[in-house]
């Protein structure tokens, strides 16, 4: 895998950012993580971060994974895209604070270690079930169901 520079900031940025997640569902469970940064510092989410110039869409999302939780993963098919605009000062959207483009993939674990890496506070796999008791975020809540039920299909075939 190339190795590229980290971009500018994140924070008010000059364009769009690309984020890149996984979804990795494990039997009844996928993987989560606690971010420790800005956006959505605190909040339970999808693993995930930016792209690095010259990384493709399935280098990032396996390096963050890594990165993020210890765990090496095969990316195996698209979920969604969407975005995120969070307004600047004063709500301004001329001049949003963070505003980024993301890509979900459907992951299945490929080895590694579960911890917490870079950018994380906690990292666990959570039952479906539970799922709603992490307070996530309404996109990411939608895409980790359509992760689970690609998942079940999968397995079905």
């Amino acid at each position: 895998m190339r190795r590229a520079t980290k971009s500018k900031s994140r924070e008010y940025p000059t364009q769009p950012v690309v984020g890149v997640g996984g979804v990795v569902i494990s039997g009844d469970e996928a993987l989560l993580i606690r971010r420790g940064s800005e956006p959505l510092k605190g909040q339970w989410s999808i693993p995930g971060g930016t792209l690095e110039l010259g990384e493709t869409l399935h280098e990032g999302v396996a390096r963050e994974l890594c990165e993020e939780t210890g765990i090496r993963v095969n990316v195996l098919e698209l979920i969604e895209v969407f975005e995120r605009v969070f307004p600047g000062a004063d709500g301004d959207s001329q001049k949003p604070r963070y505003h980024f483009v993301i890509v979900d993939y459907l992951c299945e674990a490929a080895g590694g270690e579960l911890h917490a890496g870079s950018d994380v506070t906690d990292a666990r796999f959570v039952r479906e079930e539970d799922v709603d008791l992490y307070g996530i975020a309404e996109n990411a809540l939608r895409i980790l169901r359509k992760g689970f039920a690609m998942a079940r299909a999968r397995a079905a075939r």
